[in-house]
């Protein structure tokens, strides 16, 4: 059976519509058993600072009121072959948890609102359960409190959350008596879903076919060793290392890749890359990004799930410094983001280029930098500020699920430091190994960017510990 296109709305509410590419790379790893991308485990959350004094009841119904405007978040994923769909259901009132969180001390409280975002972290989200937004607000004052947001990752990604907490601050501020700009037109995900299949049968996307096909012939994504076989078949969780890229080596990074017309992602993948080489001798690397998947200018607004898994293939063999692996690794990614196709067809052209994954002792590592351009800042909606609170440097032995395999995550901000996180399976990779990989990316990235002529070291003669 072919899902079609949408089925006629019915009160405002759309049945049925096709499920995104990106739901289906995700039904990839779904085992039906509980846990993996449409487990409880599988959501993103994200913080902000609150200052202002809070009418709960304005709040729930400005959470309604999000939920209400994006369709994504009152949407049933059915996975069931040539059946799977999507299903739009009628809104309903998310949950909003308030947690009494004394704490005299101000300047104590950043800290505590992250103990609180690490906590929410080791709870539980059904995704069969709608809506799939919920809320916990920890109120250290009558005046001070931190906001989590928690979204199913397979409705919603980092860009929606920023739509998400702006819409929210919108509605309480509108429901408080305020006035307010109106919010920008949203077009619903599924339109998005929609465009995408229609995009599949046109010139263009026969055009990145090919680009991708030849691009990755003989190419096998990069793996890294893992320290337990899958065979083991240890009970799995993931737990986030986090560890920080200081403000002088971010300002370089930033001048590096402004004088190399480069952006910072493109910086730190470019010595990620090198990392990779010097550690195990291979010069042809495949190695997986997470792209926003939002090039589309008229969903900008939308929440849901776009982000696209992006193999980028550079061959380092030729590259004499590391000036030379950024302009070789600016090159991949420009390709790559100009023939954007979503994975699951690029994995058409490209059959063999998960095999690696055969493996009982390999895994992958995704690699992905932000820099959010519209996060909020200390900005006043109403009678209330919001600030974001991204800056989390605390470890943590229990996080939100990866899949399989391992993400390593920099948070850039371009006025100040970098966060970084390595969160991965513990049943397939040991902490201790983790912290020691973070520490030796770091190094070589101040070593690289601080000489980006100097001459590369040649592979490093010993065991790879990636």
């Amino acid at each position: 059976m072919t899902v079609p296109a949408t089925q006629p709305a019915s009160d405002g509410v759309a049945a049925r519509a096709p499920l995104s590419f990106n739901q289906e790379f995700l039904s990839l790893f779904d085992k039906g058993d509980g846990e993996g991308p449409f487990g409880p485990k599988y959501f993103i959350v994200a913080a902000w600072r609150l200052r202002g004094s809070l009418d709960l009841d304005a709040l729930r119904a400005a959470l309604a009121d999000v939920v209400r405007r994006h369709e994504i978040l009152r949407t049933e994923v059915v996975r069931d072959g040539e059946n799977s769909a999507q299903l739009v259901r009628p809104p309903s009132q998310p949950q909003l948890e308030v947690r009494d969180l004394p704490v005299p001390d101000p300047a104590d409280r950043d800290a505590r609102a992250e103990r609180l975002l690490a906590e929410v972290e080791t709870e539980e989200y059904g995704f069969g359960e709608l809506p799939l937004l919920n809320a916990v607000l920890g109120r250290f004052a009558a005046d001070d409190a931190a906001l989590v947001l928690i979204a199913h990752h397979a409705a919603a990604d980092e860009w929606s959350m920023q739509l998400l907490v702006r819409d929210l601050a919108n509605a309480y501020a509108t429901r408080t008596g305020h006035q307010v700009p109106e919010l920008p037109e949203v077009r619903q995900y599924r339109e998005f879903t929609v465009w995408e299949r229609e995009r599949v049968g046109t010139p263009g996307a026969d055009r990145n076919r090919e680009y991708w096909r030849d691009k990755l012939k003989g190419a096998r994504i990069h793996t890294t060793r893992t320290d337990h076989p899958r065979s083991a078949q240890l009970p799995k969780s993931t737990a986030a290392h986090r560890f920080l890229v200081d403000a002088d080596l971010t300002r370089d990074v930033l001048k590096l890749s402004r004088s190399l017309r480069a952006s910072p992602f493109m910086v730190m993948l470019a010595a990620y890359k090198e990392f990779l080489r010097r550690d195990t001798g291979r010069s042809d690397l495949t190695v997986p990004t997470l792209s926003s998947g939002r090039g589309q200018a008229r969903f900008h607004q939308t929440v849901g799930s776009f982000f696209n898994f992006v193999p980028l293939r550079t061959d380092v063999s030729d590259c004499h410094t590391f000036r030379d692996v950024v302009t070789a690794t600016r090159r991949t990614c420009v390709q790559a983001y100009s023939h954007d196709l979503p994975f699951g067809l690029v994995l058409g052209e490209a059959p063999e280029l998960m095999a690696s994954l055969a493996a009982d002792d390999q895994a992958i590592f995704a690699f992905q930098v932000f820099q959010m351009p519209f996060a909020m800042k200390a900005e006043t909606v109403g009678d209330v500020v919001y600030s974001d609170l991204r800056r989390r440097l605390t470890s943590q032995e229990e996080t939100t699920d990866v899949p399989d395999g391992a993400l390593w995550t920099f948070d850039l901000d371009p006025d100040g430091e970098t966060v970084g996180s390595l969160l991965y399976n513990t049943n397939l990779l040991d902490p201790a190994r983790m912290a020691r990989m973070a520490d030796e990316y770091c190094a070589l990235l101040r070593r690289l960017v601080d000489a980006p002529d100097a001459p590369l070291d040649a592979p490093a003669d010993r065991t790879p510990t990636a």
